[in-house]
């Protein structure tokens, strides 16, 4: 391919995946994102998909996928192509804690993931004996796993939106920045063919 080809478009776009537990929040988030309202989701069989702008000249697509058992068996399908991962745990689920840091890592082990950035929402501070942001990066051992790439936990209650508009800024800088580092590599290797 020639390299006048390769010339970015004005707008550039991103894939977030968006992936939790079934009932950790992952639906209500996204609908929340969109039209700041909480809608009553049914579970996820299969996934949603809706783009948001974040900027002028950025367009994000969240691929929002199942979790079930079932589905969870078909994430790694998504992991191709992926600008950033929008990791859901519902932080006041502590009986599925373990299960749900068992996935993490099992995300972030694989090949497609490499360098990959994190964003870690800590939904349901609303509810009683939820997990703050620092319990949930000490449980999930986010410095070992991520010491290879970017990272947050943004503790957030899908409901009432907070922690919301912190979670998108901190998933579309992430990207950004990964894009751009992606395309100097890119660059470097085209240039030494």
């Amino acid at each position: 391919m020639g390299l006048q080809n390769a010339k970015p478009s004005s707008v550039k776009r991103a894939n977030i995946l968006m992936l939790g537990l079934d009932s950790a929040g992952k639906s209500t988030l996204l609908y929340k994102f969109r039209y700041k309202d909480a809608f009553l989701t049914t579970p996820t069989i299969g996934f949603n998909v809706d783009m948001l702008e974040a900027g002028k000249d950025f367009t994000l697509t969240f691929w929002d996928v199942g979790g079930q058992k079932k589905m969870r068996e078909l994430w790694s399908n998504f992991l191709e192509d992926t600008s950033g991962l929008l990791y859901v745990v519902d932080s006041s689920d502590k009986r599925r804690l373990e299960e749900s840091r068992r996935e993490f890592e099992l995300i972030l082990k694989n090949e497609s993931m490499k360098n990959v950035p994190v964003v870690v929402l800590a939904n349901k501070q609303d509810l009683p004996g939820a997990l703050n942001a620092e319990e949930i990066t000490r449980r999930f051992k986010m410095q070992k796993y991520c010491s290879d790439r970017s990272w947050y936990v943004q503790p957030c209650c899908a409901t009432t939106g907070e922690g919301l508009a912190e979670a998108l800024q901190k998933v579309a800088t992430f990207a950004r920045q990964y894009k751009k580092s992606k395309e100097t590599l890119t660059f470097i290797t085209l240039k030494e063919l």
